[in-house]
């Protein structure tokens, strides 16, 4: 929840390849207080069944950039595993094209950011959401 002095953040994933959430991806949540400064790690989350982060931590106030990590390596080998073996002859290279994803943006006291993932195997966006 944001405040007068400090920003809030919140994130979903949505996997486009197959137009449902992605769950259990690995979330780290860093921040910092200046262009200069040196980021400090707040937290981690996963996503849930809806693709959604609900526990991220606080942001502290004098935030002025935030950083979202996504550890999405382990989701597209689950993934490309469970795909294996409904289809084995139809198999991929193996290899996980974007190990991770990190997005980083600036905050202004006061506003909530929610910041969507639209991830597919080979391709990624986000956006300011509401």
């Amino acid at each position: 929840m944001s405040t007068s002095t400090t920003a809030s953040v919140s994130t979903h994933i949505l996997d486009t390849s197959v137009g449902r959430p992605a769950e259990a991806v690995a979330v780290r949540l860093s921040a910092r207080a200046g262009r200069d400064a040196a980021w400090r790690a707040l937290g981690a989350s996963a996503t849930d069944a809806d693709g959604r982060c609900k526990d991220l931590p606080a942001l502290p106030e004098g935030t002025t950039h935030v950083r979202l990590d996504f550890a999405v390596e382990a989701y597209f080998e689950k993934k490309q595993a469970d795909a294996q073996q409904d289809a084995p002859a139809n198999r991929d290279s193996g290899a996980v094209f974007f190990p991770e994803v990190a997005i980083t943006f600036a905050v202004n006291p006061g506003e909530h950011y929610h910041v969507p993932l639209l991830l597919n195997p080979f391709g990624y966006s986000v956006y300011r959401g509401s």
